[in-house]
């Protein structure tokens, strides 16, 4: 079904109703974004409709370019899921682009039954079945921001800025402010996310703990700690540490009271990131916050950010990159990476990115 059209009719869509289905994770949620400013250019007078799972949902409400979010649910009985194709099918798209890629969302993309139907190559688990055109070189090497501006690329917008466009509310803003409580501008604030989905790509929180107790001592940064409920024992565990590293150090822990507008103020009002491989990454990233990245077992290359403003740091051993969700090796050499990637070649990163940031804020203050 992917052959039934060719890239150079892409030209020829006229569409009124478009689909984007990218129910998650959050760093893809966020990488995809950009291509809603493409779709609203090509197709001025359409509407956007954007399938996410429903723990998203809150991120993309009341973004200039999208008109109506779908939230989905993914545990969910046979009738839930019957009512949502169904519902899928009576909005009447035009053009639908599946940038998940899997099953599921290969079959909402059937259950359109829109004319145009467009996928990713990296697509799995028979989900191309359900397109009639696959955007070229979007495999699963390609690096997961450049895959999905794709999309841009095939509709003749590929030198457009990419633009998050995400819109935060004062009322966001103001909770962000009023938490962090900045009192002195040429303090920074480095915030820190240690949590991620997968073992294998978690630093350890006591190598965190050190590098931020080192960033306080030389910059006299204030820390916010930020994630999930569920990675709060996390967060705590690290705020005990540079309690005990750097007693006199201001230390926000944040983990568990955010939604994720009130989590994006947060990392929007501070001066950078340290962090895991993980959607908060991509998050700060694409609201322009500087980011020192960690990664394991996922490669820099393609699973980091764009931009030179980052500083992103990979471990060494041989089963770098490997995207492994549980170590391969077992005994003394399990997670061996972690001790691999050593606090201070971590610390020599941050330190880059705050001594190169803060001169340039000082450059342009003079």
């Amino acid at each position: 079904m992917s052959s039934k059209y060719s890239i150079s009719q892409l030209n020829q869509i006229e569409a009124k109703r478009i689909c984007v289905i990218k129910p998650s994770a959050l760093g893809d949620v966020v990488q995809t974004l950009p291509i809603l400013s493409v779709l609203s250019e090509r197709f001025p007078d359409s509407e956007i409709s954007w399938v996410i799972r429903n723990s998203f949902a809150n991120l993309i409400e009341g973004h200039p370019n999208i008109d109506h979010v779908i939230p989905f649910s993914r545990r969910s009985s046979v009738r839930y899921w019957w009512r949502f194709l169904k519902e899928l099918k009576q909005r009447q798209f035009d053009l639908v682009l599946d940038l998940q890629g899997l099953l599921r969302t290969g079959i909402m993309t059937a259950s359109t039954c829109a004319p145009w139907r467009i996928g990713i190559e990296a697509a799995r688990e028979g989900s191309h079945l359900a397109y009639n055109l696959t955007i070229p070189d979007t495999g699963r090497l390609v690096p997961a921001y450049l895959k999905y501006w794709r999309v841009a690329d095939a509709l003749g917008f590929g030198e457009t800025q990419r633009q998050t466009g995400l819109i935060l509310s004062n009322e966001d803003t103001t909770w962000a402010k009023s938490k962090l409580d900045r009192k002195n501008n040429l303090i920074p604030i480095l915030a820190i996310h240690a949590g991620a989905q997968w073992i294998t790509k978690r630093w350890p929180p006591e190598s965190f703990a050190a590098v931020g107790a080192k960033a306080i001592r030389r910059f006299r940064c204030n820390v916010v700690l930020v994630g999930t409920a569920d990675e709060r024992p996390l967060t705590n565990q690290i705020q005990q540490l540079l309690h005990k590293f750097v007693p006199t150090g201001r230390i926000i822990n944040l983990a568990g009271e955010t939604t994720l507008k009130q989590l994006a103020a947060v990392l929007t009002e501070s001066d950078f990131l340290l962090t895991n491989d993980s959607g908060p990454m991509h998050l700060a990233a694409g609201l322009g916050t500087p980011v020192t990245g960690i990664f394991t077992c996922t490669s820099s290359l393609r699973s980091g950010p764009p931009g030179d403003q980052h500083e992103l740091v990979s471990t060494n051993v041989e089963c770098a990159g490997s995207y492994n969700k549980r170590c391969p090796k077992r005994g003394p050499q399990n997670l061996c990476c972690m001790e691999e990637l050593e606090i201070g070649r971590v610390c020599q990163a941050l330190f880059r990115l705050i001594s190169k940031h803060t001169s340039q804020k000082s450059g342009k203050a003079a």
